[in-house]
């Protein structure tokens, strides 16, 4: 054949189903002819014998669509307009190439699985190179530019000091905490990327795993998935049938996720898309849905709200969610949050309306902008800047720190050109930012505010408040307790050092005043342009 030469097809190839037509010309190693891709070089789900018509248990096919695609180094594209159905035998397809699942229906029915098999994701997305333990890295500490050792490549590192607890959870849902961990991107030359920093001191190293970034970015794009949800007893079983993301450099585009068969009890979920253990994963114009909120009995031994979530973080840094949004009403408290977080570096959400932002043991760096937030705000405790710009918040109050994980951030606070609208409007219950010091409690850290919060350009529409209403705080109470100068904490919470407003108005015309604790925030310094 001469160069740049079009290929002649001397057997015809079976585009429809995808078939793998070994006696064409393609080759294995093109991936377009003519701007085409050929069959041979497509594995699909139909070669291994799915059936796609929403009632054969197609899982055992999928599974080996994926192992014979990963071996070949194939994408995988699934049959447009066919419903691969998706039983209880709890196995996971391993996703190592790309996939396109097109127009495809993927019917997941969670009523017969083993709750031994419960977490066992559908999908899993894998790195090529397998993680790595570190030898030599025997302590850490806060902002060290360089980790001391050699890495097999560009990593995510995972440090670990088990002989300290951290994250000593208050409340209901209390427990003993977590052992002292965080990731970071590295260099293989130990360098530590200044975007994920050390953020705390170690003064012994347990473990240390390196996980090497994959070069290639994989993609998964399209597909309408539908959970037949569990009917297990309330319990905190979760289920984690979906996407288990543990590779970097991911992006997921298009995908949707629906929920049905949901009763009047079940057991929570962990995230249809769970990232972890991964570094810069695009989720994009994707659409899920948020789970119903059961009761159950905490730890405490008080009956309590049970979190359930359609996507989640944890371990993970450059996570990013853009023009996403959920089919369930943001503002419908029938519906748990659909994020959840741990132990994240750098988490964004871009065009997204979701009922809630949450990053529950700690995120450092957090963007939103151009969103819009439901009846559950945004949630965090963390470190560095949370940044929020051109965004929507319908909740209690702008932030809530968490208070069952001592309401604890330590950085800054920076709004631009946001809008406020306080849910219900009762008296006292509009903050921008609340939380609760609950200064008795050992969360295994030192606990503080926001050194610095700045609102700049801020609409609080609270026209809709009650006749009793006063007006906007910007801090909530926060403790109770701490209002005279005779009250010694047993564990300091830190309070804020400046408020800075600007161009903060209310449709109420009610002033912003500064909280109902005035003996707690007695010293903070607050810089304004007449917005009280």
């Amino acid at each position: 054949m001469k160069e740049n030469e079009e290929p002649k097809m001397k057997t015809p190839l079976n585009w429809k189903s995808g078939a793998l037509l070994r006696k064409g010309v393609c080759t294995l190693g093109a991936a377009f002819v003519a701007g085409i891709v050929c069959a041979a070089d497509v594995v699909t789900y139909e070669e291994f014998g799915a059936v796609g018509d929403g009632k054969t248990d197609d899982m055992a096919a999928i599974v080996a669509a994926h192992a014979a695609a990963n071996k070949k180094g194939l994408p995988v594209r699934a049959g447009d307009g066919k419903t691969y159905y998706i039983g209880g035998g709890a196995r996971t397809a391993e996703i190592r190439t790309d996939v396109d699942f097109g127009t495809a229906s993927f019917v997941i029915d969670d009523r017969e699985v083993p709750l031994k098999k419960r977490a066992t994701p559908v999908f899993r997305i894998r790195h090529s190179v397998a993680p790595v333990e570190v030898k030599g890295i025997t302590a850490l500490a806060n902002g060290q530019k360089n980790l001391g050792v050699v890495l097999p490549g560009p990593s995510l590192v995972e440090v670990t000091d088990a002989t300290v607890r951290q994250y000593i959870r208050y409340g209901l849902n209390q427990n003993g905490g977590s052992p002292k961990r965080e990731v970071l991107l590295a260099a293989a030359d130990g360098t530590v990327d200044p975007s994920t920093p050390v953020i705390w001191d170690y003064g012994k190293v347990t473990r240390a795993i390196a996980h090497p970034l994959d070069a290639k970015t994989l993609v998964v794009r399209g597909g309408r998935f539908t959970t037949i949800a569990n009917r297990a007893e309330p319990r905190y079983t979760y289920f984690g049938r979906g996407f288990d993301v543990s590779r970097s450099n991911v992006r997921i585009e298009g995908l949707r996720h629906d929920v049905t068969g949901e009763g009047d009890h079940g057991a929570p979920y962990s995230g249809f898309v769970s990232v972890s253990l991964a570094a810069n994963v695009m989720v994009s114009n994707c659409v899920f849905t948020a789970h119903r909120t059961y009761r159950t009995v905490g730890a405490a031994g008080k009956p309590v709200s049970m979190g359930s979530y359609d996507i989640s973080a944890n371990n993970a840094v450059n996570v990013s969610f853009v023009n996403c949004r959920q089919t369930t009403d943001i503002n419908d408290r029938r519906y748990w949050g659909i994020f959840g977080s741990n132990y994240c570096k750098n988490l964004l959400y871009d065009g997204c309306v979701f009922s809630r932002f949450d990053a529950h043991m700690g995120v450092a760096n957090a963007t939103i902008r151009n969103c819009e937030l439901g009846y559950m705000g945004i949630n965090a405790i963390g470190f560095g800047t949370f940044l929020v710009e051109n965004t929507t918040v319908r909740s209690s109050s702008f932030f809530n720190l968490r208070g069952d994980y001592g309401s604890t951030w330590r950085g800054d606070f920076i709004v631009r050109n946001c809008k406020f609208v306080p849910r219900d409007g009762k008296k006292c219950a509009a903050a921008l930012v609340n939380g609760y010091s609950y200064d008795w409690h050992d969360f295994g850290y030192e606990c503080f505010m926001p050194r610095r919060i700045v609102f700049d350009g801020l609409v609080i529409d609270d026209s809709s408040h009650p006749e009793n209403y006063d007006g906007p705080f910007v801090f909530g109470m926060f403790n109770s307790k701490n209002t005279s100068s005779d009250y010694v904490e047993k564990h300091p919470y830190h309070v804020a050092e400046e408020v800075e407003l600007r161009n903060v108005t209310t449709k109420s015309g009610k002033p912003v005043r500064l909280s109902p604790n005035k003996w707690m925030f007695r010293n903070v310094k607050v810089v304004e342009n007449g917005a009280w």
